[in-house]
């Protein structure tokens, strides 16, 4: 079946493949954290990538693919950028609460007092419920005992880029949207397409010839950029894709054997990644996808794991790797929970609340 025939079902496995991907990210996490050293995460020393960053480029894959569905069909550029922030920041925010006034209050070694008079303690709040000037890692006198001292949510540092990326897609489609009216070439697939494969070609250049830079921005943005063009690429892209057992084998079987060695592996990686993960999306059917039943817990996951695994080591500095795994797992499955259906549900179902916005810019243009 070509993908275009699965797209128009709701019914699929990417709440399950997000859900893996975040605990993907708590357990490689574990190493580093425990050793203080982020290049003990499985995979880091013998393929030069870890099962930390397989994760996060499956995020952005799929994102780029569904925020695309998102824009294309919504038609409203206000619309879509009200689902945007209602799926980032309701979460997001009350879990900043969460690290600046529960975590950070206790693990400070201020007193509360000093702690809560700090401008660095709002410095921290502000800056990452905003997004769009970085991140801030550090809370005064927060976890400065631990292996990996001073981080307080270390996955938060994709967000920035996520946000980015949704701003990016929607000027370009916007752009598109205008000339394609006056030349006929320009369309969403052929652009798309085009900045697709371009930004594949601009990774490969990177890997091999390092753009020099002062900062890890730039590499971080090509790399993030390029799968969430990939994905976006994919969705334009959606009837000439035929999802297919026969490629699926034939493409894991290729990622496997180019594994043997770095570069190759790197290559094929990025070629293939799009396609397993949506053949894993839509095809494998039968009791997994029970578990859409569930919810969507990937996010609360993602963004309570590190101060809970922080939390953790603090209190028990000689944890052991499974029971870091484990047990910080319990605890940020529980509050992933409640972020769900506390927060990010009952936010979302205001998505299509969005016509205040509309009344708001043509009060202002009148």
């Amino acid at each position: 079946m070509l993908l275009s025939e699965y797209t128009s079902n709701r019914d699929n496995n990417f709440n399950l493949l997000r859900f893996i991907a975040a605990f993907v990210v708590l357990y490689t996490h574990s190493f580093s954290l425990l050793s203080g050293n982020i290049y003990d995460e499985p995979l880091r020393s013998t393929m030069d990538m870890s099962l930390g960053d397989i994760a996060v480029d499956i995020f952005f894959v799929t994102s780029g693919f569904l925020i695309t569905s998102s824009y294309l069909n919504r038609g409203n550029l206000i619309a879509f950028a009200w689902a945007r922030i209602l799926r980032i920041y309701p979460g997001l925010i009350v879990a900043m609460i969460f690290c600046v006034f529960v975590v950070g209050v206790w693990f400070t070694s201020l007193s509360t007092a000093e702690y809560l008079a700090d401008g660095q303690t709002y410095k921290y709040f502000f800056k990452n419920i905003i997004l769009f000037f970085g991140v801030e890692y550090y809370l005064p006198g927060v976890f400065k005992d631990v292996p990996y001292p001073g981080a307080v949510n270390g996955s938060l540092w994709t967000l920035p880029y996520e946000v980015k990326m949704y701003a990016i897609l929607a000027f370009i489609l916007l752009i598109v949207s205008f000339l394609r009216r006056k030349i006929e070439i320009i369309t969403f697939k052929n652009i798309l397409l085009f900045i697709g494969i371009f930004s594949l070609i601009i990774l490969f250049v990177n890997h091999f010839y390092t753009l020099r830079e002062t900062s890890t921005f730039l590499p971080k943005f090509i790399r993030l950029f390029s799968a969430f063009f990939v994905g976006a690429m994919f969705y334009v892209w959606k009837d000439s894709v035929s999802l297919s057992y026969k490629w699926f084998i034939i493409l894991v079987t290729l990622l496997l054997i180019s594994s043997i060695h770095i570069d190759v592996f790197f290559i094929v990686y990025y070629l293939v990644l799009a396609y397993i993960i949506f053949f894993l999306a839509y095809v494998p059917t039968g009791f997994i996808r029970k578990f859409n039943y569930f919810g969507d817990y990937s996010y609360g996951l993602y963004i309570y794991a590190f101060p809970v695994q922080q939390s953790l080591l603090a209190l028990y500095p000689s944890i052991s790797i499974f029971n870091m795994v484990l047990y910080s797992f319990i605890i940020t499955l529980i509050l992933s929970i409640l972020s769900w259906y506390l927060v990010e549900k009952k936010f979302l179902k205001m998505k299509n609340n969005y016509k205040f916005i509309e009344n708001i810019f043509s009060k202002s243009r009148v």
